[in-house]
């Protein structure tokens, strides 16, 4: 199976949260896990937060940071691209979507179309209704998760 997660996901494998060690342990049963490109920036801004907000020591926060970007190159990454930053455009405005959230949504959308039986995971509401009206696969850990 191959999984997309956005950054709300992507977070959960480096700080603990409710549903990081499920969601772990999916990710260690999948095949491969995908992200946007952008992910990359979004998550070192979340760790970043995490430290400022006392929620990571500086050791933990060093630890995370490391873990992170000895991970990045294993997954695969959808590169944003002016048709895909269009799509984008135009789900944001068609389903309520933040800008980040619709980068998802569209590079979700873009490996359906080369691999259908892709799932997404998100922790975040708007994003997995959005996906869903959509019609992209949602994996059964997102049925069950606290959103925020």
């Amino acid at each position: 199976m191959m999984l997309y997660l956005d950054t709300s996901a992507l977070v959960k494998l480096y700080v603990d949260e409710p549903m990081s060690q499920e969601l772990t342990n999916v990710v260690n049963g999948t095949e491969a896990v995908t992200t946007s490109l952008l992910a990359y920036t979004e998550a070192c801004a979340a760790f970043a937060r995490a430290r400022r907000e006392a929620r990571l020591s500086a050791q933990a926060y060093r630890h995370v940071v490391e873990a992170f970007v000895d991970d990045w190159p294993r997954y695969i990454t959808v590169e944003v691209t002016d048709r895909l930053v269009k799509d984008a455009g135009k789900l944001a405005a068609h389903r309520a979507l933040r800008g980040y959230d619709a980068l998802h949504l569209a590079s979700a959308l873009v490996l359906r179309e080369q691999i259908p039986s892709i799932s997404l995971l998100a922790f975040d509401r708007e994003l997995m209704a959005a996906a869903k009206r959509e019609s992209l696969r949602i994996h059964p850990l997102g049925e069950r998760m606290p959103i925020r």
